[in-house]
C-alpha cells in the first residue's frame, strides 16, 4: 500500500504513541512495509513538527528507539496529574547512591559495590532489580565468578537517556538529586526520591530527574544500617 507523506507521518506518530516501549527504526519500517531510508525523512519531519511551542509533547530518541515525552515546561503540571493517579516509584538515598555506583561503574559486581559504599548492599541491589532499574550482565571472570550488574532499559527510559554515554557528570547527578529532593546538604538517609511511575515515563525532560546525594562523611555503617536496613559490609573473596 502506497502512503502519502502525510499518511506516513501520521502512521509513525500513531505507532510511537501506541507503543509501551521505545520503537526502533527497524520496527517502524517493518510495520509500515517500507525501507528505513524511505521513512527516515518523514520521521525527522515528525520530530521537528513537535518542537513548536504550541505542542505539549515531543518525540525523543531514547534507549535506541523513539518515544513520546511531555516537554520540560509542562513537567510540573503533568507530574501533579500523574501523582494524583498512582504513587510514583520511591527510592531511598542509599538506593540512589547504589544505583549511581552501578550506573557509573557498570558492569560491576556486588563485592565491588559493597567496597565502594562501605556497607552490604545486597538488599538494595535486590530492590533495584525488583524495580527493574538494573539487570544482570553475566559473570566476572575471576574467582567465584560473581554476578555483574548494569543499568537497564527502564533506567534509560526513566531518566530520559538514549544510552549510558549521555549520563551527566557525577557532580551534576548529585546536584539534580538535591534539586529533586528540595533538600540541602544535610540529607537524611530516611529521605526518599520519587521517580515517575509507569505512566510518568513521559515526564523525562532531557536530564535525569533524580540522582544520588553523596553520603555524609561522619556517618558510620552502623548508623546507615539503622536507617536504611543495610548491614555493614563483610569482606569476602570475590
Amino acid at each position: 500500500m502506497t502512503m502519502t507523506p502525510s499518511d506516513l507521518k501520521a502512521s509513525l506518530e500513531a505507532i510511537i504513541y501506541a507503543a509501551d516501549e521505545p520503537v526502533t527504526l527497524d520496527q517502524l519500517a517493518r510495520t509500515v512495509g517500507m525501507e528505513k531510508a524511505d521513512i527516515r525523512p518523514a520521521l525527522d519531519e515528525l520530530l521537528a513538527a513537535c518542537q513548536g511551542d504550541d505542542r505539549g509533547i515531543e518525540i525523543r530518541k531514547v534507549a535506541g528507539g523513539y518515544k513520546l515525552y511531555t516537554k520540560a515546561q509542562h513537567h510540573d503540571v503533568v507530574r501533579r496529574f500523574i501523582k494524583s493517579l498512582r504513587p510514583p516509584l520511591r527510592l531511598t538515598i542509599p538506593a540512589l547512591e547504589t544505583l549511581a555506583v552501578i550506573a557509573y561503574k557498570q558492569p560491576v559486581t556486588l563485592p565491588e559495590i559493597n567496597e565502594i559504599r562501605g556497607v552490604n548492599c545486597s538488599g538494595v541491589v535486590q530492590t533495584l532489580m525488583e524495580r527493574r532499574l538494573i539487570t544482570t550482565a553475566g559473570r566476572k571472570a575471576v574467582m567465584g565468578r560473581p554476578i555483574l550488574y548494569r543499568t537497564s532499559k527502564d533506567f534509560l527510559m526513566r531518566f530520559g537517556l538514549n544510552d549510558v554515554d549521555e549520563l551527566p557528570s557525577l557532580k551534576e547527578f548529585e546536584e539534580l538529586a538535591r534539586a529533586a529532593l528540595g533538600a540541602d546538604a544535610g540529607l537524611d538517609e530516611a529521605e526518599v526520591v520519587e521517580l515517575p511511575g509507569a505512566e510518568g515515563d513521559a515526564l523525562a525532560t532531557g536530564e535525569p530527574s533524580a540522582g544520588p546525594a553523596p553520603p555524609s562523611e561522619a556517618e558510620s555503617p552502623a548508623a546507615e544500617e539503622s536507617k536504611s536496613g543495610e548491614t555493614p559490609r563483610q569482606d569476602h573473596p570475590v
